[in-house]
């Protein structure tokens, strides 16, 4: 596919998304949905990206949906543009590599649902969230998915019902911020923390990404049930036997993402 909003670029294990619509404030059109959404397909399968980083050019992060497509259309134009939507942010959560959101200025509706569905957000000291549809008519019933379990019932209804912006401090004490940072310092930050996280084994990254959000909504004894059984084979992977080998020889583990 030849892109249009956005930019891929990968520097050695570390994959970087970047939307590329800053005159229209990065918004998630129909076509920068499609395009997102095959990337996250191309390197789904890709053993050399570990860690992918979603940026943005410009100002802001993204202003959410493109609302231009939102007007003069019936539920089947509708239904089109949130399925794919959605089928884009559960993939997300899909694909083996973790995802660290990068933002900075406003990351608004779907924006802010974009952010908040990544594995880690470092955000600016000048970023802003918010789910304002309720200002214009049109509760924000998707970003509500992500946002919930992100920060929480009270938080989130509280950012649902008065769309007002939250601050990068604010959101980082309600746990949809893992760090916030100086815009000069928020390339590198984050740069650091991709290539950290992909000094290890995709293969366990992979697993644990996996698990993570398969434990998330299990009870305790589901969960501790299906930990145990995943680790037991885990264990059983040649990164880990490699790393473990490693470790107790005080050498350096050589991984082969099996």
């Amino acid at each position: 596919m030849e892109y249009q909003e956005i930019l891929f670029t990968q520097d050695q294990a570390v994959g970087c998304l970047t939307l590329n619509n800053p005159s229209k404030i990065n918004a998630l059109s129909r076509r920068m949905i499609r395009e997102i959404t095959h990337v996250l397909t191309e390197i789904s399968t890709d053993e050399t990206i570990k860690v992918l980083i979603i940026k943005a050019a410009g100002n802001h992060f993204c202003a959410g949906h493109y609302l231009a497509e939102m007007v003069d259309s019936g539920v089947k134009e509708y239904r089109t543009i949130f399925d794919q939507c959605t089928r884009m942010m559960m993939m997300l959560h899909e694909i083996p590599q973790p995802v660290i959101a990068q933002v900075q200025g406003i990351a608004t509706a779907a924006g802010c649902q974009l952010a908040a569905w990544c594995d880690l957000v470092i955000a600016a000291d000048n970023a802003r969230f918010s789910t304002p549809g309720v200002k214009i008519g049109l509760f924000c019933t998707t970003p509500m998915v992500a946002i919930t379990r992100a920060i929480g019932r009270k938080a989130a209804m509280e950012m649902l019902l008065t769309g007002r912006e939250f601050p990068a401090s604010e959101a980082k004490d309600l746990g949809l911020v893992n760090r916030v940072v100086s815009l000069e310092a928020l390339d590198g930050t984050t740069s650091e923390l991709a290539h950290g996280i992909a000094e290890a084994s995709g293969f366990a990254l992979s697993i644990g990404k996996q698990g993570f959000y398969a434990q998330a909504d299990m009870t305790d004894d589901q969960a501790f049930h299906y930990a145990k059984q995943t680790i037991v084979m885990n264990n059983c992977s040649d990164d880990a036997q490699n790393g473990i080998t490693a470790f107790l020889e005080k050498t350096t583990p050589k991984w082969t993402n099996r």
